[in-house]
């Protein structure tokens, strides 16, 4: 499903029809010798894309064109030069950039790209939705007494305050959102391992307060290398003010980028004696201030217009030029 949603958005239209191999993935059932009931995921991709789609019939590959053949040409062209990557990410870039080049290329048969031909044939194309299909699966969990919900063998944590409740879990291929009485209390990164423990610190911060000694050598700490680092480094022997900073984080949406930020320059300055009140009155005294962009309808430029129009309001000018009040009221 993903991959359809991220094709459809990536071309900017909807093919009026699809045309799909006797796959699991599309095909639930075969009803008698011809007929094949879709599964849910493709009736739902239809619904919401406003497609029809068609089955081939067995062992006929010539009505899938030269698809197969397409996929490993591009396998070969990206990565049979280029085969080791530092993450996934990196190879997707790779992936596109290799893309953009081959898109970019004339063909023999026609003279033109792909680029070329693609922009010809959105002319016929589906209008594409306002908004993409969110491609994911809603089951419920019930949250252990370790604070964790499991899923195909990995635990992700939820707020400690929920040990016992059924939650909510949309399940999508690269996250995990967790949500409790319709609001959403969690989001952390899909993982692929076995047995994995994808642990967020904040959601045991209360638990903490009641239990500061039992922070150095939890699975909370451990799972996050930055904030280990800092605590053993600078803080170890400030168990109790370190949770109470990182509540304080929590409660002020202070990112971990800008507690980095900040500790490196409370470190530049104060050096050995770096403490955890000067860090909390550090990130107190940066809080960001959004730049305001005055436009015609925004609602700082108005309030200086309707503030403008009092002061005529209030004062007229005599004949020397000077102001006087007004008997207006308002």
């Amino acid at each position: 499903m993903e991959a359809h949603t991220r094709f459809f958005r990536q071309i900017g239209g909807v093919h009026r029809k699809m045309v799909y191999d006797n796959m699991r993935v599309a095909v639930a059932k075969f009803v008698g010798r011809h007929e094949k009931e879709p599964t849910r995921a493709l009736l739902e991709l239809r619904g919401y894309y406003h497609f029809t789609h068609r089955f081939t019939n067995f062992y006929r590959g010539n009505e899938k064109g030269h698809v197969e053949r397409s996929v490993e040409y591009v396998r070969r062209k990206a990565f049979a030069p280029k085969d080791s990557f530092a993450s996934a990410i990196e190879a997707q870039e790779w992936l596109d950039s290799i893309l953009k080049k081959l898109n970019a290329t004339k063909q023999q048969g026609t003279g033109k790209s792909a680029r070329e031909l693609l922009t010809e044939e959105k002319k016929v194309l589906v209008k594409h939705p306002s908004s993409v299909m969110i491609c994911s699966e809603q089951i419920q969990l019930r949250a252990d007494k370790y604070a964790t919900v499991s899923y195909q063998g990995n635990r992700y944590s939820v707020p400690d305050n929920l040990v016992g409740l059924f939650v909510d879990v949309s399940v999508r291929s690269r996250q995990i959102h967790i949500y409790s009485q319709n609001r959403r209390v969690a989001i952390h990164h899909r993982s692929y391992k076995s047995h994995d423990w994808v642990i967020d610190i904040e959601h045991y911060l209360d638990t903490f307060k009641k239990k500061p000694g039992a922070l150095a050598g939890s699975q909370a700490l451990a799972g996050n290398h930055y904030l280990r680092n800092l605590y053993f480094d600078l803080f170890q022997n400030e168990s109790r003010e370190f949770i109470e900073l990182l509540s304080y984080c929590r409660d002020h949406m202070v990112s971990e980028e800008k507690l980095e930020e900040s500790v490196k320059r409370l470190l530049s300055t104060c050096g050995n004696h770096a403490t955890i009140e000067k860090l909390r009155a550090l990130l107190g005294n940066n809080s960001f201030v959004a730049p305001t962009v005055e436009t015609k309808d925004n609602i700082t430029l108005k309030a200086k217009e309707q503030l403008s129009w009092i002061t005529e309001l209030m004062h007229q000018t005599n004949d020397n030029g000077q102001y006087k009040q007004s008997n207006n009221r308002i």
